[in-house]
């Protein structure tokens, strides 16, 4: 299952890793996903979303998604 938000498509970052001397190593940010049980089409699934798009989610009172 790949690591990508099923309601906004968030997917990891890629960027550098500072240290002290500035020197630069490749590091990645990974997106803060959740696993939820929504309705979607009609039927119930469980789907990973991101924080920040079930925090939309829940202030627009979504209770279904069509996708």
């Amino acid at each position: 299952m790949s690591r990508v938000c099923a309601v906004s498509g968030k997917k990891a970052l890629s960027g550098n890793r500072r240290s002290h001397s500035l020197r630069a190593t490749r590091r990645k940010w990974g997106v803060n996903l959740q696993k939820v049980h929504m309705v979607i089409d009609g039927k119930p699934q469980t789907v990973r979303v991101s924080a920040r798009a079930l925090k939309t989610l829940k202030s627009k009172n979504a209770k279904a998604v069509n996708a």
